[in-house]
């Protein structure tokens, strides 16, 4: 058999006891660790399958009988051939206890599986193809860890011994002219079979073989992947930090799983509710990850914690932050200018330059789609602090234009009570502003924990509540904000929103061209919602935009004392920078026909006539006409918001890399394709929405992910 007759084989190392992970690992191998119900070694396989290798080799030790159980029930079961070792062998031995397996292909890629990285596997084994290397190990810039000596052509020189004094590789023989440098290892690599060669039998690390082939004039060089996500979970830090991140990269706060037994609890910050795990009613929990077997009492309170069924461990609180895609804690403290705090001085005279503070614990928040910056600060002075202990500083780039709408927004819907962020100070100059903390909890992630029908009914009833608000109290007195008075959501805006669809989500995503006839149809629907009762419409009006807190005086009200108390949420909203003079039904799509969170047609029916009641009883303009009349232009509205939000999450998945907005589309389609199927039937109620093109283009669509 030839070289380009053999297959591609894979090697993952997971025999190590992981002593520093310790007590996590005293129930789990570090390789089959949790990450939101997947096993790490699965999220390793999902990456090999970039390469699509012929065969999987896994060399274990520690709780063997595990692994086989995992892998009875892998997809890739049928591809693992497992390598025990009675002893660890080391990343050598393991490599040489196995030289037959992996002799049977051109070459073998070894992967970590204790690590993530999103590196591209298929440039590395072309670079080892193409190259004549023996041996092509991906590296990157890490200081901490970098000792592998590079020539500047990243051939490998030398590998420094951890803890060791070692020259500097200016100073090495190999290096004569003062050109190599150290770069760090990531634990993958391709080799050829000969490498094995160069390891002895039993126990050794597989940098003598990267030595002993390069002295023999092998080469044995390095690709640099610096830039790429990489986690060495090796402690209990960074596999907190390795599990926030990833709930992070999907988009996401809150992760319980199907098989976690979880009673209505408190949550703030990050939550992950493993497979096995059991919470009690009652508990508090903010930045956690609780893993199979733990068990939670209805009493108990904890925080930056990894819980298991022997364990708590505590972390800083830095490590359990991750509030963006990135590494925990991203974000420096930005300075802000006296003049944001009049009157107040500086905030820490002690410091030389009291020109300008600087708050602790400052990191980046949030997940939404907008190119603005929110820090979360505290303030260990006490002098400026939220309700939660904190502020959010919002942060805008310099041509945004929605910073002054932002403001004045703020200002305008505070006073006549629409529950928004408090205001604290602004920066004109700068874009930046202080906010009240809200905390992380919206109501996308507040839907994600146990809740019971009557409790979902009771907030949407609150959100309605702030929806009638929005459109009676603020339309009735906008000659308070002129700059809201002149923004209109009218048939230009409608026209751009079904452009963006097809631009974005028909024709960039799907690759479709739009079909004849379709600008008429976009045209007639235009017309239809422009005419459409009007008033102040926050036009983002979904659950990810509206904050849950706990409601203290609704506790104390009801007997419970001033505590904070999870059965009593009150919503806030916020991103309303946006807000137009618009039809009052697109604000009702956008929340009871939400693509983010789907509601019981029950509980959206029962929503909808709490609206239509609120807004006979109050009696403030604008008037509404009658309740039938009115509910005849939501699906129209229905069709406008669905065909926008599909634009959007194609946008914002392709233009602006937030990939986890792809997972929002199968929801955002099966809703608009209930749109059309509605279609027919409007025009026996008095309107007219026959889109016989648009029906076959929806129709057609599928994405498959």
């Amino acid at each position: 058999m030839n070289k380009k007759q053999k297959p591609l084989i894979a090697f993952l190392p997971a025999a190590g006891l992981g002593e520093r992970l310790r007590p996590v690992t005293g129930h789990i191998p570090k390789p089959l660790l949790p990450f939101m119900g997947e096993p790490l070694i699965d999220m390793v396989l999902e990456r090999l399958a970039q390469v699509s290798p012929a065969r999987i080799g896994v060399n274990i030790h520690y709780k063997p009988e595990m692994f086989r159980k995992w892998a009875s029930g892998s997809p890739h079961a049928g591809h693992i051939t497992f390598f025990e070792e009675r002893q660890i062998l080391g990343t050598g031995g393991a490599l040489r206890n196995a030289k037959d397996f992996l002799s049977e292909g051109f070459c073998f890629l070894v992967h970590n599986a204790d690590i993530l990285m999103d590196v591209d596997l298929q440039r590395l084994v072309d670079a080892h193809v193409r190259s004549g290397n023996i041996a092509t190990l991906a590296t990157h810039h890490y200081p901490a860890l970098a000792n592998v000596v590079i020539d500047k052509d990243g051939r490998v020189l030398d590998v420094e011994s951890p803890g060791l004094s070692l020259p500097s590789p200016s100073d090495s023989p190999e290096n004569p002219s003062g050109s190599a440098k150290r770069t760090a290892y990531t634990g993958i690599a391709v080799y050829s079979p000969e490498i094995l060669d160069y390891l002895p039998e039993g126990v050794s690390h597989v940098t003598i073989a990267w030595l002993a082939a390069a002295r023999a004039g092998r080469k044995v060089q390095t690709v640099d992947f610096t830039g790429c996500r990489w986690n060495d979970i090796g402690t209990p830090a960074t596999y907190a930090a390795g599990v926030l991140e990833t709930l992070s990269l999907n988009g996401e706060t809150v992760y319980r799983s199907p098989g976690a037994d979880c009673g209505r609890i408190e949550a703030q910050g990050y939550l992950v509710l493993e497979t096995g795990c059991k919470v009690h009613e009652g508990a508090t929990l903010r930045n956690c990850i609780i893993m199979p077997g733990a068990k939670i009492s209805g009493r108990e309170r904890h925080e930056n914690s990894i819980i298991g069924p022997d364990y708590c461990l505590e972390l800083p609180e830095a490590v359990m932050r991750t509030g963006s895609p990135g590494k925990p804690g991203e974000g420096s403290a930005p300075p802000l200018e006296n003049p944001l705090f009049p009157g107040a001085g500086p905030l820490f005279p002690s410091k030389k330059n009291s020109g300008v503070d600087r708050f602790e614990e400052t990191y980046l928040i949030g997940l939404g789609g907008s190119d603005r910056r929110y820090f979360r600060m505290r303030d260990s002075s006490g002098r400026m602090k939220g309700p939660n202990g904190s502020l959010v500083l919002m942060e805008c780039l310099p041509g945004d234009k929605d910073f002054e709408r932002h403001i004045e927004y703020t200002r305008f819907f505070a006073e006549i009570g629409v529950p928004v962020p408090g205001l604290l100070a602004v920066d004109g100059k700068g874009k930046r502003a202080l906010f009240e903390d809200l905390g992380d909890l919206s109501l996308y992630a507040w839907l994600k924990l146990p809740r019971e029908k009557a409790e979902i009914a009771d907030i949407y009833k609150k959100i309605i509540g702030i929806l009638s608000i929005l459109h009676t109290r603020a339309h009735g007195q906008l000659d308070k904000c002129a700059m809201l008075a002149e923004r209109r959501f009218d048939y230009d805006h409608l026209r751009w929103e079904t452009g963006y669809f097809l631009e974005r989500f028909v024709t960039g995503l799907m690759g479709i061209s739009p079909p004849p006839g379709l600008d008429e149809e976009f045209h007639l629907l235009a017309s239809l919602v422009a005419s459409f009762p009007k008033a102040v419409v926050h036009r983002d009006f979904q659950s990810q935009n509206i904050m849950i807190e706990a409601d203290m005086e609704g506790a104390a009200r009801s007997g419970g004392g001033p505590v904070k108390n999870p059965f009593f949420p009150r919503p806030r909203i916020i991103d309303y920078q946006g807000a137009r003079i618009g039809p009052h039904a697109y604000d009702l799509a956008s929340i009871l026909w939400d693509p983010y969170s789907r509601l019981d047609d029950g509980l959206r029916d029962e929503a909808l006539d709490y609206y239509i009641g609120l807004r006979e009883k109050g009696g403030e303009p604008p008037d509404l006409p009658s309740a039938k009349d009115f509910k005849r232009t939501i699906l129209p509205c229905r069709l406008q918001r669905h065909m926008q939000a599909l634009g959007a999450y194609a946008f914002l998945s392709q233009m602006k890399g937030k990939r986890y907005f792809l997972k929002h589309i199968p929801e955002g389609l099966r809703l608009l394709k209930e749109d059309i199927a509605e279609c027919s039937g409007q025009k026996n109620h008095g309107i007219e929405i026959d889109l016989p093109v648009l029906s076959r283009l929806v129709n057609g669509l599928d994405f498959k992910g």
